[in-house]
This record gives structure tokens, sequence and C-alpha cells, in this order.
């Protein structure tokens, strides 16, 4: 029989807005769509990971003890020897739901084919990776002849896309690359970023996961302290358990222990017995 039971709920409480919801501090949730393709992983001494496609066309690194900040890299090549066609980079304070997005339909993709995830026609509409901002409620900000740049309501989460040429090679390492996003009030706050010739519909996966209304769920104990004036908290309720089955039941009611048998008789009178002697 098929389990049809819900997956427990991750965390104590749901967060609104989800792009303020802060890291889970754990990748589990963003590596299991290509861990399910079976690709190749491997850890350093340090503790990073890295995961490839068995053709070394599609690489991802986490990691946690990495030079920088860069948490999350993810890179795709035409040829396995030659220079990264495209590079996305989330950092180590990004909520966990935009990547999961993105490296879900990254395993898709990959199994569709190159030209799914390695799509460079410069004819690639963008607007469709803003568009989900846009129906989200998020505005366009003073026009620059460099960059179009969004924001939320709120002002706490961004995105902005440079026109104009860039360094190929600057793109994959710095923060100067052609779609950059970000989250958080003034201090350190989460970003990421993608080069010229990810695909569109790649990032369209992430800001839809950004734009997207629903809470996410976080543990209150691990929620950034900087964040808390900027979120609304709600419990997370346990579902009530199922209603028990006719199966259930009927097991149930065969576990109940059974009154104990007695070898003692009990005398039944009727008319026709004999009345006991009188006790003189």
């Amino acid at each position: 029989m098929t389990d049809t039971a819900p997956e427990p709920i991750d965390g104590d409480v749901y967060v609104t807005p989800r792009y303020l919801a802060g890291s889970t501090w754990t990748g589990d949730a963003a590596l299991r769509p290509l861990f399910e393709l079976g690709w190749d992983r491997h850890n350093d001494e340090y503790g990073n990971l890295y995961v490839a496609s068995p053709d070394r066309k599609v690489r991802l690194g986490f990691l946690p003890e990495g030079d920088d900040d860069g948490l999350w890299r993810i890179t795709a090549y035409r040829d396995p020897f030659a220079a990264p066609a495209w590079g996305v980079c989330f950092n180590d304070m990004t909520p966990i739901e935009p990547v999961t997005a993105f490296t879900t339909a990254l395993a898709t993709a990959y199994a569709q084919g190159p030209d799914n995830y390695l799509h460079l026609d410069a004819r690639q509409d963008h607007f469709h990776a803003v568009a989900p901002l846009l129906k989200g409620g998020w505005t366009l900000q003073h026009p620059r002849w460099e960059a179009l740049e969004l924001q939320a309501a709120d002002g706490l989460a961004g995105l902005e896309y440079t026109t104009g040429r860039l360094d190929e090679a600057k793109e994959l390492t710095t923060l100067e690359a052609r779609w950059y996003m970000w989250g958080g009030p003034k201090g350190p706050r989460w970003y990421a970023t993608a080069s010229t010739a990810t695909p569109v519909h790649l990032v369209t996966e992430i800001t839809t996961a950004l734009a997207d209304p629903a809470p996410v769920p976080r543990w209150q104990s691990g929620i950034l302290s900087s964040l808390r004036p900027h979120i609304q908290l709600t419990p997370v309720v346990p579902p009530p358990p199922p209603a028990p089955t006719p199966l259930d039941v009927h097991r149930r009611a065969g576990a109940r222990p059974q009154p104990a048998l007695t070898t003692t008789s009990v005398p039944r009178w009727s008319t026709s017995s004999r009345p006991a002697a009188a006790r003189r």
C-alpha cells in the first residue's frame, strides 16, 4: 500500500516574506534533485561537497569552507575542459527556496539535453525572468542606462539586470554579473548572481521562487535577529492525526483483552429444579 503520509515540516514557524526567511543552514533540499540523477559526488578534507554530472558538463560546489561567502557555485560547460559557459552563485545567507528551485530546474533541463541547459542564444527574452517579480508587486526603480532595477514593496529585496558588455571571467568570480539579486536589511545580505549566458528559463525559476507569496518553514531559533523586525511569524500547527480506517477499528477491537474463562459451573434454576434442602 502506498504511504500517503505528508512529509514532516522542517520548522516550528512559517516566515513571510520568504525572501527574508534567511538560510536553513543545510543544503539537503537543493542537492536532492541532482543526487536523484545519480551524479558523482565527493567531499574534500574541509567538508566541501562537489557534485558533477556524468559528462562533467554541469558541476556544483557546496562550499561551507570555501574561500569566500559563495556557498553555492554552479557552472555549465560546452566542453568539460574549457572555461564555463555560464555560472550561478548563491551566498551563505540565501534562503534555500530559490536555490532549490534552480537546482530542480537544472536537473530537469539536463535530463532533456544540452539545448536546455546550454542555450546561448543572445536573443533570449530576459523579460521572462523579470515578469514573476512584477506580478508579485515588485516595482521598477529610477531607470539607469546601465541597468534595470526592481525592488520589493518593502525595499528589502531587489534585482539588477546589467546592460552592455561585461567581463565574462569577472562574472564568474565577482558580483559584476548580468543578474544580481539580493535581500535583507542594511548590513550583511544574501545575494545571488547569474552570468550572461545563463539560460533565462533557469533564472526565471529563481525569480519565481522569490516572488512566491507562500510562507516558508523555519526553526525560530535559527532566524537571524536582524531579520526579525521585518518578517511575520506564524506557528506551525501540526496536522490532526488521520481518521482511523475500518481496518484500524477492526484491528483495535481484536486487540482488546478478553474476559478470563472460569471452570466453575453456575447453577441454573428452573421450575423443574428441586429446591435446596432447608437448613436445620
